[in-house]
């Protein structure tokens, strides 16, 4: 009862702290700071898996840029890094002129659109990226009186896959994928592509189940075609 009232106490303060998820995350093994006082195992373990799934997005987006130079020069940038750095400098917000301000589903349908003359790779990452923050209720810190939604989350697993379905079969008019990805083609297959992506959905997947199990709640599974799939709602 004590350590509840000492909780209930702290919270405003460390608040004004935390705030809405603006600022990044902090990175694992930095000193204690005051605000874990008020974070419980599934915070931190939350915290750990946003982290993880980001920086898997991080080296996603340099994969991509890699397989698809003409992307970068469209961004505007010089180097790879330089790209990377643009598209993940505004993840509080997610929002890009060239996007039309979308967000989600709707930055991932215009990387695959043909009149789209913008940088494809910016908008599928951010698409993807802002899409799973939805999901984490657009937080990068976690508290004891926050609430995660497990469906979200696994409803954003769910998102990834169709994002992966369409970034390996969506083609031009012409026959030519909008964006290339894994090679299917020689000696050796590189999938490295559906790894990461495999990582980040494992993820989401896993700290759904997490914080349903904590909360007593049931996630309703969802049996798609990924041909005819729509993207689900994260919140």
């Amino acid at each position: 009862m004590l350590k509840r009232l000492i909780l209930l106490v702290c919270l405003p303060i460390l608040a004004n702290c935390a705030g809405g998820g603006t600022a990044p995350p902090r990175p694992a093994g930095t000193l204690f700071h005051p605000s874990q006082l008020a974070k419980t195992d599934i915070d931190r373990v939350a915290e750990a898996h946003q982290r993880e799934i980001f920086l898997n997005l991080r080296l996603l987006a340099e994969k991509l840029y890699r397989r698809n130079p003409r992307e970068l020069k469209k961004s505007g940038k010089m180097s790879i890094g330089a790209g990377v750095a643009r598209i993940f400098e505004g993840r509080h917000e997610w929002k890009f002129v060239e996007l039309r301000s979308t967000r989600g589903a709707q930055a991932i349908h215009l990387a695959f659109r043909e009149d789209y003359r913008g940088d494809r790779v910016l908008a599928f990452v951010a698409g993807v990226g802002s899409m799973i923050q939805t999901a984490f209720n657009d937080k990068t810190e976690f508290f004891a009186l926050d609430d995660l939604d497990p469906q979200g989350l696994y409803n954003a697993a769910r998102n990834v896959e169709i994002a992966v379905w369409k970034l390996s079969s969506a083609r031009a008019p012409q026959g030519e994928l909008f964006l290339l990805s894994n090679e299917g083609g020689g000696p050796v297959q590189n999938l490295s592509f559906e790894r990461e992506f495999g990582k980040v959905i494992s993820s989401l997947d896993v700290l759904s189940k997490i914080v349903a199990d904590k909360e007593n709640r049931t996630v309703i599974k969802v049996i798609q075609s990924l041909a005819t799939a729509v993207f689900l709602p994260v919140r």
